[in-house]
């Protein structure tokens, strides 16, 4: 996982600017919404650590949600479209992980 030190979590040809708010995919820029950055930012911090959809949405929108927890596969599709990756695993029935990222 990238240095959270200097403000970056690195992640294969991902790289979350976590100060200026920004995302470069192999050195190209990906706009993204501050849900989608959140989203991307916690599943990144918690490498190999599948979180429902109830943590994930306690953790984003930081306040009890009522409505569909469903919003968060929405969140999730759109992020793997705008990425152009499928970093972020399905996991059947519990919610969605980041693998490790295994050092060469």
């Amino acid at each position: 996982m990238g240095d959270s030190i200097s403000g970056r979590i690195t992640y294969k040809a991902l790289t979350l600017d976590l100060e200026g708010y920004k995302v470069h995919v192999s050195d190209q820029i990906v706009d993204l919404t501050q849900r989608e950055f959140e989203l991307l930012k916690i599943l990144l911090q918690n490498q190999g650590r599948v979180l429902s959809r109830q943590t994930l949405l306690n953790r984003v929108w930081s306040y009890d949600f009522y409505g569909d927890e469903r919003i968060v596969d929405t969140h999730i599709k759109n992020l793997r479209k705008k990425l152009g990756l499928d970093y972020v695993e399905t996991i059947r029935g519990v919610g969605y992980r980041i693998d490790y990222e295994i050092e060469k």
